[in-house]
């Protein structure tokens, strides 16, 4: 199928409130264009100079949600591309991510990345230290909180994941009900094209699908 129908039968399939990311990895510019003209509204990227390349193409016609992982030097343009940062995963990032926004007068939503399985291989803050991590981030004026995100089992039976969905939905649950100042736990960020039907079932609200959308990536 080509991306348009991809995206025309997900959109169709999603239930409403659902927001759909298409992660668009190793994907030219062209594929991205073709996915927005079928009606997505929101581009996920995982490495930095590979976003700005396809920015500088397609602009603010969409929203832009930064889904890889961020290091420190790479924060300044992550600030100038992205409206939202799905993948602060410590006190250290967030604040350099503050101090940019500061700086440029803006204030980047984020949603804090939980390594829900404890794998030692995965970045993400562990689920026993996500409320103390977000406490400590809640009063930087630069960022805002805006939820949780998490990336579940890479590969296997979708199920698999379903363990780690439920303990990401029942932190942000926990964490919701602190009614902390500055944090607005409004988004649960989990499930990806082999998955996104279990983390909807989990309470998802934003899944971010690839190859779904447009076909297998090359390696």
């Amino acid at each position: 199928m080509s991306i348009k129908q991809n995206v025309t039968e997900l959109l169709n399939e999603l239930p409403s409130g659902v927001q759909l990311v298409a992660a668009a990895k190793t994907m030219d510019a062209a594929k991205v264009v073709e996915a927005i003209e079928a009606g997505i509204e929101i581009i996920g990227e995982n490495y930095i100079q590979e976003a700005e390349a396809k920015y500088n193409i397609i602009g603010k016609r969409v929203k832009w949600h930064f889904i890889g992982h961020l290091q420190s030097n790479k924060v300044k343009k992550a600030v100038a591309i992205f409206d939202m940062i799905e993948t602060v995963d410590s006190v250290e990032i967030a604040s350099a991510i503050n101090k940019r926004c500061i700086e440029t007068g803006k204030v980047m939503p984020v949603l804090i990345e939980i390594n829900s399985g404890a794998e030692e291989q995965k970045s993400g803050v562990l689920p026993e230290k996500a409320a103390s991590v977000i406490k400590e981030i809640s009063g930087l004026t630069g960022i805002k909180v805006m939820g949780l995100m998490t990336m579940g089992i890479l590969a296997g039976e979708p199920e698999e994941s379903r363990p780690c969905f439920v303990k990401t939905r029942e932190i942000f649950e926990r964490i919701k009900s602190l009614d902390l100042p500055g944090v607005e736990m409004k988004y649960l960020s989990m499930g990806m094209t082999n998955s996104y039907e279990v983390a909807i079932q989990e309470g998802a609200n934003i899944v971010r699908i690839g190859s779904k959308i447009f076909g297998q990536r090359k390696v």
